[in-house]
């Protein structure tokens, strides 16, 4: 699909006006089942108590007006410098234009601020989540792994990794 030109956007902490907005996005991707929207709701929910000094960041993308896009990452635990993305989902009517790239990359930026040095993303092996896969490698993602049937009998768990900076021991 030919790329779209990026919307004017801002990027900011997610607050809990944001919550409805969100919410809406994931539902419709059609990509998520209910538990998952379930578990994305309850992830949302903490990032929102704990604000900034919670282990989920939380930032939503806006066009001036409307919520188009959410990341949400955290540190890894029991890991020294790993971070995941455990959810980044931008508005059906606005894929395409470079907004998720654009959350992706602002996560990045912070991670690496916070001395991370590795980001973890994980997603499904189906043919559905083919442009998710497709996605992650664009933006320099290693397909690191895959564990077979790990969400359901032919759904595989595929793991991409970025290295943002050498490892420098601990």
């Amino acid at each position: 699909m030919r790329k779209k030109n990026l919307p004017k956007i801002s990027i900011r902490f997610t607050s809990p006006e944001d919550r409805a907005g969100i919410l809406s996005i994931l539902k419709e991707t059609n990509f998520f089942r209910p538990q998952e929207l379930l578990v994305a709701e309850e992830v949302l929910d903490d990032a929102l108590a704990r604000g900034a000094e919670g282990h989920y960041q939380s930032f939503v993308a806006e066009d001036g007006r409307d919520i188009v896009g959410w990341v949400c990452f955290g540190p890894t635990p029991c890991t020294l410098g790993t971070f995941d993305v455990y959810w980044i989902v931008v508005d059906p009517g606005k894929q395409h234009c470079g907004i998720g790239s654009t959350l992706m990359q602002y996560a990045a930026d912070i991670i690496e601020g916070r001395n991370g040095r590795m980001i973890i993303a994980e997603t499904s092996g189906t043919q559905r989540y083919l442009s998710t896969r497709r996605f992650y490698e664009k933006l320099n993602y290693r397909r690191a792994a895959c564990v077979e049937n790990f969400y359901a009998q032919g759904d595989d768990k595929v793991i991409y990794v970025r290295l943002l900076k050498e490892s420098k021991g601990v």
